[in-house]
């Protein structure tokens, strides 16, 4: 099962201010051991929303506002992607994370093909398949 592992935003991750060396060697370590594992498939840190943009939808409507956006607390600072046997499975790996200031990071199923039942018509499965493919050609560039 792929798991989204989100990291939330903090003040001083909204603020803009980057981690401390140690603290890049730490997670650089951990990655490390996450890779080793054939755990993680990508993680990346997210720059501040005032760097971003959000796109609100109303019927045809469509309203770019520019950030910052809200509090803190429902903001993301970064992000891995795992690919773990199960959700307990992911809950200990990030338990092993070089985190200790007060983090919260959730861990978030990735709905996969199956997971939609015969909604997901053989066409659509098709369709999806063509897409990975193309993904992946346009990743090995």
């Amino acid at each position: 099962m792929r798991v989204m592992v989100i990291v939330k935003a903090s003040t001083d991750s909204e603020a803009g201010r980057p981690p401390g060396t140690e603290q890049l060697a730490e997670m650089g370590k951990f990655n490390e051991t996450l890779v080793k594992a054939g755990i993680m498939l990508a993680g990346e840190g997210l720059h501040p929303t005032s760097r971003g943009a959000c796109v609100r939808f109303d019927g045809k409507q469509r309203t770019v506002i520019d950030g910052p956006f809200g509090e803190t607390k429902e903001l993301i600072a970064g992000f891995w992607l795992w690919q773990d046997r199960n959700l307990d499975e992911a809950i200990e790996w990030i338990k092993r994370a070089p985190f200790d200031g007060g983090e919260e990071i959730a861990l978030r199923p990735v709905f996969e093909a199956d997971d939609f039942g015969d909604e997901l018509t053989p066409e659509l499965r098709e369709q999806e398949a063509r897409h990975a493919a193309q993904i992946q050609s346009q990743t090995q560039r």
